[in-house]
């Protein structure tokens, strides 16, 4: 049985973008795919992507960029590309399947946040706002709340502008994330090997 792993696993001899799947060769598997924090961005309408690559870059984590079709990435071992597929949320459905406890994910799609959250994950908008167990359900009350005003034919008004401000804001928080996680993953008593 072998395990399925991302080219930038290997660190920097790989080249590709694609995920790969290798044989039993124990000196190509992991101890464990769970020390690894992965970063998966819902990239359709990300205003912080390059920001993502270079933080990313800087803590050598691994990111998945999922959009519904093909997007452009720089070529970078650590940065895939998921093209999930033009079905209704593909793109939500596959990085909610993957992102576990000790990820991150980058997403202002307050549903997938939601599913995330519940799955132990770390979410950032993209003006760099977590949500938490705590602000997670009333998040999406008024979410569902401002969708039937919408529907009704009230005129809500959209989202505010992407300022500089909001920018600043995401790279702290996802600064600070990252350290959290890294430091909670030390502080982790190492598992017996038997």
């Amino acid at each position: 049985m072998f395990q399925r792993l991302f080219p930038s696993q290997f660190g920097r001899r790989w080249s590709t973008t694609r995920e790969t799947e290798y044989g039993p060769n124990p000196s190509l598997m992991l101890p464990d795919a769970n020390t690894t924090t992965r970063i998966y961005v819902d990239a359709d309408a990300c205003p912080v992507k390059d920001e993502i690559y270079r933080v990313a870059i800087r803590h050598g984590l691994p990111v998945s960029v999922v959009a519904g079709n093909f997007i452009r990435v720089p070529q970078d071992p650590l940065i895939e590309r998921i093209a999930a597929g033009s079905g209704m949320d593909a793109a939500d459905d596959w990085i909610a399947e993957r992102a576990h406890k000790g990820d991150i994910v980058i997403t202002s799609d307050i549903p997938l946040a939601s599913r995330c959250v519940k799955a132990g994950a770390e979410v950032i908008a993209p003006n760099g706002k977590p949500f938490t167990e705590q602000s997670i359900g009333m998040t999406l009350a008024v979410r569902n709340l401002m969708t039937d005003l919408r529907s009704s034919g009230e005129v809500t008004g959209g989202p505010k502008s992407y300022s500089p401000r909001d920018r600043s804001a995401f790279l702290s928080t996802l600064d600070q994330t990252i350290r959290r996680i890294q430091r909670q993953r030390a502080e982790q008593p190492a598992p017996n090997q038997n």
